[in-house]
């Protein structure tokens, strides 16, 4: 693999989103945030009122997704398009969230999406942020990350996040929630969530977000890449 790339698994509420954004942007990688894949899948799914156990349909509509991530403005988020509307932050309300997690755990699907998420590996390198980057759709990744935390401390993450937005919702709702989605990522028999014999495993819990990029940028450091500021690509 000549294109240097870092994987980023672990499980809902982790901090693989905000890491794997910082990270990219200081290499001036690409980005793939492999779950607004099946997020996005699961709305369109969902808009034309479709099941989300539905595997043959799901699979051919993954093969047909309109899909465009952009770098915003801001700088800190990626602007997703669905169809050509951007639709950032409809995808990540809860029940989108558990949606794709139903859809994620049929094997056709994972499938449909396999190569539309090796197509993003390109100069002069990605981060992938994901579930089973590192153990399935790169398993030859320059570094592998796993990143963790307790269901607790992801469940108030989340609240935090969504009261920041003004949407209420239960912390213990939401706790119950990661816990059944933990379970279903961890048991199903497509690509279950376990991190790669290889990957090094960092627990956020307590941990602040810059303690974690700098640890992050180590590991890919010691597997000979360069690390230098840079700025973060369209990701198209």
């Amino acid at each position: 693999m000549n294109t240097p790339m870092l994987t980023v698994d672990g499980p809902v509420g982790a901090g693989k989103g905000a890491i794997s954004q910082r990270v990219a942007r200081h290499l001036g990688w690409h980005l793939l945030d492999s779950g607004a894949l099946y997020r996005l899948l699961a709305l369109d799914a969902a808009r034309a009122g479709g099941s989300m156990d539905d595997e043959a349909t799901l699979a051919s509509r993954a093969h047909e997704l309109d899909v465009v991530f952009q770098g915003a403005e801001d700088g800190d988020s990626v602007r997703v398009l669905l169809g050509g509307n951007d639709v950032s932050l409809e995808i990540r309300e809860e029940e989108c969230g558990n949606n794709a997690s139903c859809v994620a755990a049929l094997p056709a699907v994972r499938h449909a999406l396999l190569d539309r998420q090796r197509a993003f590996l390109r100069p002069p390198g990605l981060v992938a942020d994901g579930r089973d980057m590192g153990t399935v759709v790169f398993p030859d990744a320059t570094a592998k990350i796993f990143l963790t935390a307790s269901a607790e401390e992801r469940a108030q993450r989340r609240h935090k996040q969504l009261m920041q937005k003004g949407i209420g919702v239960s912390l213990r709702d939401l706790l119950r929630d990661i816990e059944a989605r933990d379970s279903r990522d961890k048991e199903r028999a497509a690509s279950p969530l376990v991190p790669a014999e290889d990957a090094v495993i960092i627990d956020t819990t307590g941990v602040e977000i810059d303690a974690v990029v700098n640890r992050v940028l180590e590991v890919v450091g010691a597997r000979g890449v360069l690390v230098e500021e840079g700025s973060i690509p369209v990701v198209d």
